[in-house]
């Protein structure tokens, strides 16, 4: 991309698509939220901590990965497993090649409680996503969305910024 690409002003549709992203994930997210919370009593953080422990070996996983894996901070991710430790469906053991770091394992009653939400959260997905994006290619959206997320995976060139004297 030369640099007069770069300076050129936004395309109206390019202008309202970044408009629209953070209100529209925000608003997607507390709606997730509000759903899993309203019918399953869960948070989504806490449906996300349960996913992320099914999907890992033994149903394991150190807390910093699991706030790695849920883009939410650590303490974030001790508050929500220590809630889902009061409720049973996760426990918090010490991790056994390093005395300073916590791993959440799943419980069976975890795996059950995450296979009765699932349902309510597809719903939710479906309401407030998918429903919406009625003709949109969603492999190359995924595709996009999935090239933002890794950078190093595109051509992303990121610039410096000049300090302001």
């Amino acid at each position: 991309m030369s640099t007069s690409d770069e300076a050129s002003p936004l395309h109206p549709d390019e202008e309202a698509v970044i408009r629209a992203l953070l209100p529209a994930v925000t608003a997607m997210m507390r709606d997730f939220d509000a759903d899993l919370t309203r019918d399953e009593h869960l948070t989504h953080t806490e449906y996300l901590v349960l996913v992320f422990l099914s999907e890992a070996p033994e149903g394991t996983l150190r807390l910093i990965d699991l706030a790695a894996r849920t883009h939410k901070s650590p303490s974030a991710v001790s508050r929500a497993v220590g809630r889902l430790e009061n409720e049973q469906l996760v426990q918090r053991v010490q991790a056994s090649d390093d005395g300073r770091g916590s791993n959440a394992v799943l419980t069976d009653a975890g795996l059950t409680r995450l296979e009765r939400a699932r349902r309510t959260h597809i719903t939710s997905i479906r309401r407030h996503l998918i429903d919406h994006l009625k003709g949109v290619d969603l492999a190359a959206l995924a595709r996009g969305l999935e090239a933002i997320a890794q950078p190093e995976a595109g051509p992303r060139t990121t610039k410096r910024a000049v300090p302001r004297r």
